[in-house]
């Protein structure tokens, strides 16, 4: 029974399949015209690629911050981005000890040096004192995020278009 079954199945799809592959290979349809499939079937490119050193680039996040004067500034805990995709900010977690009474600020971006970071244990300087750090305003979330930066360098962000 169950070889009867098959041999129809077997007979069924040869008297059927030629017309079907007729009409793939045509764009047409029991004689409606398509689009051709094969356009819609290509692969996309593949991604593009950029190779950087190892020298020439390392993460940031957790790096300390020290001022020109090798004072403590703290440590990079997160980096604000524009609309765009932009780096606009660094926000630094200073003061405190081991998390306690610490608080966090944003700096200008430009404001930050990275030379000489070529290990974990190399520090980021930033242009500005411990005094003006510790004056500056705290970043808190979901508030106008108020930035710290070297003098005259600041531009507003314009959120408005």
């Amino acid at each position: 029974m169950r070889i009867g079954i098959l041999i129809l199945f077997l007979v069924a799809g040869l008297a059927g399949g030629p017309a079907a592959y007729s009409a793939e290979d045509t764009g047409t349809t029991q004689g409606s015209p398509t689009a051709p499939q094969d356009a819609a079937k290509e692969p996309p490119p593949p991604p593009s690629v950029t190779v950087i050193g190892a020298r020439d680039a390392h993460g940031i996040l957790g790096r300390e911050v020290r001022s020109a004067a090798n004072e403590g500034m703290g440590r990079i805990v997160d980096v604000i981005v524009d609309r765009e995709g932009t780096v606009r900010a660094a926000v630094i977690d200073f003061g405190g000890f081991l998390g306690v009474g610490s608080r966090k600020i944003v700096v200008d971006w430009r404001a930050l040096r990275f030379w000489g970071v070529a290990n974990k244990r190399d520090s980021i300087t930033l242009e500005l004192t411990k005094a003006q750090v510790a004056a500056a305003p705290e970043y808190k979330e979901d508030a106008p995020v108020i930035v710290l930066g070297a003098a005259g360098r600041l531009q507003p962000w314009d959120f408005d278009h």
